[in-house]
């Protein structure tokens, strides 16, 4: 008998725990002929504002020791491009589409939740709240608890649909970062985002990317981001989708140890674009191996 791989995520049921993380994954279609998006849990979306961005100029990907930095710039279609072109896609997979936005302002956040909230083919809303608030000079939502929790307020009432809020590491305390998240109203959290990185050519004695900075994922954060998940798990009553260089099955199953419910699959795609369902196989062929019956029982199951 298969092992039961389901899990039900702030009233998401996945077939498997599973899903792709934003940025990584375009909307779904762009990796339709390398996965087979009925295998994994969920796939997110690359984060959508309100108008179209092109995003940073180039180089704005540079391969690192044990991971990449980028400086995309959250490039993406804009929100009425998205409902036209990429939403009637969703509605040919039995897979939930979570689509993930941003906003500069509180307003085009809750903007972005009620128009999100209106389309039956999204399944549940994250928010990335890694944003400066042009109003309010500059601070990263995602780095005060107050802004954070602000914004959240403001998605939540915007929309019924299940809110994830996706938090920065780049902070001093990433569980009072949570708990104001969920005083809010998010009904689950993923973490982590990106840590903020620079990469230098020594010969040209310049930075590598043109933005000088930009987002450090891969292998070389998943001890940080195990951490941070732990710690959140343990700090909050939502469920925690964890994120952070997990490129294999065991990756994926020692955050579910830590506390999550389910994880996103992030850098690996750029390696391999099966990478979401190859995991999914494997945690599936390491619970048979070790007689465990289903998933849920794994989920904060360390012993420390």
């Amino acid at each position: 008998m298969k092992p039961d791989m389901t899990v039900n995520c702030a009233g998401i049921l996945l077939r498997n725990p599973v899903m792709t993380a934003s940025g990584t994954f375009g909307y779904g279609e762009e990796f339709a002929g390398y996965v087979d998006l009925e295998r994994i849990g969920a796939f997110v979306t690359k984060g959508l504002s309100l108008k179209p961005r092109g995003g940073n100029p180039t180089p704005r990907i540079v391969e690192t020791p044990g991971g990449m930095l980028n400086a995309i710039g959250l490039q993406n279609v804009g929100i009425d491009a998205f409902i036209e072109k990429k939403v009637p896609f969703f509605r040919s997979v039995k897979t939930p589409a979570i689509a993930n936005f941003f906003g500069n302002t509180v307003d085009e956040y809750a903007e972005m939740a009620r128009r999100l909230n209106e389309i039956p083919e999204v399944a549940a809303l994250e928010v990335n709240i890694s944003c400066p608030n042009v109003k309010q000079g500059g601070i990263v939502f995602g780095t005060d608890p107050a802004c954070a929790s602000t914004v959240v307020t403001a998605c939540r009432a915007a929309t019924n649909k299940p809110l994830i809020v996706k938090l920065s590491p780049n902070v001093t305390d990433v569980v009072v970062m949570a708990k104001a998240c969920e005083d809010a109203g998010a009904d689950a959290l993923s973490l982590i985002n990106t840590l903020t990185g620079m990469a230098i050519d020594l010969n040209r004695r310049r930075p590598v990317l043109a933005n000088i900075t930009g987002g450090f994922s891969g292998p070389a954060i998943k001890p940080i981001a195990l951490r941070m998940v732990w710690q959140v798990a343990r700090g909050v009553k939502l469920p925690v989708i964890g994120i952070g260089g997990i490129m294999n099955a065991t990756d994926a199953l020692e955050f579910i140890l830590a506390g999550a419910t389910a994880v996103q699959v992030g850098t690996a795609s750029f390696i391999n674009p099966g990478a979401a369902q190859q995991i999914a196989a494997e945690m599936e062929a390491w619970m048979e191996a070790n007689g465990v019956a289903d998933i849920k029982s794994l989920i904060g199951a360390l012993e420390t």
